[in-house]
């Protein structure tokens, strides 16, 4: 499922650096109540749930909402903070046909081989009016994320994912139509200078495929710039919302 191996290395970089504070997911929270009507009893897929800090937060935020955790790669299953979750990808879902409510794709879409029979596999696990949401960083939309500015050779990296367009032509083969598309903030960290401090490359998928010596000059500028730079870190990232 993943363009990277997602193994121990990698999962425990994710796990130490891309859990963001409750206190900067405050929009996400907001976001996702607007879109998914979270009351009691709504049945959530969380797929592709890398080690579990959605599906937590989900079950936090919103009363008596259930979730279900679907991650492929077992070293991230191994971490994960929510639990139970069971293996299977978007291929492959581990549901009954009509099961949930909603689906929920955190920075999964550019591991998907084949969107369109992910799209359909959705389609199959939803009960009729359910959504599907995805936070992701999409081709061509980097403007507003941090990383980007000091690693600009990673713009070639993020622009080799799926597109907007290219992401709702493949769900519409299932009959998906977008019912909504905004940025939404997250405070990813309280400084520059904590987001140098605590960057591993590891756990970031565009950091990982460019040059050795391209990742070198992108983490010079960044120390540079947080000897310097002072106020929190915050990004944006985009949520699409189909149905």
């Amino acid at each position: 499922m993943a363009r990277i191996a997602y193994d121990d290395t990698d999962a425990a970089a994710f796990e130490a650096t891309r859990h963001l504070a409750d206190d900067g997911l405050s929009a996400w929270r907001e976001a996702v109540a607007r879109h998914l009507d979270p009351r009691p009893g709504v049945r959530v897929l969380d797929l592709g749930s890398g080690t579990g800090r959605w599906a937590q937060a989900f079950t936090a935020w919103y009363d008596r909402v259930e979730v279900v955790a679907v991650e492929p790669a077992e070293a991230m299953r191994a971490r994960s903070v929510y639990r139970p979750v069971v293996a299977g990808d978007a291929e492959h879902v581990p549901l009954r046909d009509g099961s949930v409510d909603a689906v929920w794709l955190s920075t999964v879409v550019h591991h998907v081989p084949d969107l369109t029979r992910a799209a359909r596999e959705l389609r199959r696990v939803l009960r009729p009016g359910g959504r599907v949401l995805i936070r992701s960083a999409f081709a061509g939309r980097h403007q507003a994320i941090t990383l980007f500015r000091w690693f600009p050779e990673a713009v070639r990296v993020l622009d080799s994912y799926p597109g907007v367009a290219d992401v709702e032509a493949a769900l519409g083969v299932a009959r998906f139509g977008t019912v909504g598309f905004e940025q939404v903030p997250q405070v990813t960290a309280t400084s520059l200078a904590e987001a140098a401090r605590t960057l591993r490359r590891e756990a970031h998928t565009p950091l990982q495929l460019i040059g050795d010596d391209e990742y070198a000059a992108g983490l010079a500028r960044l120390r540079e710039a947080a000897r310097h730079e002072t106020g929190p870190v915050v990004d944006a990232l985009d949520l699409l919302v189909l149905t």
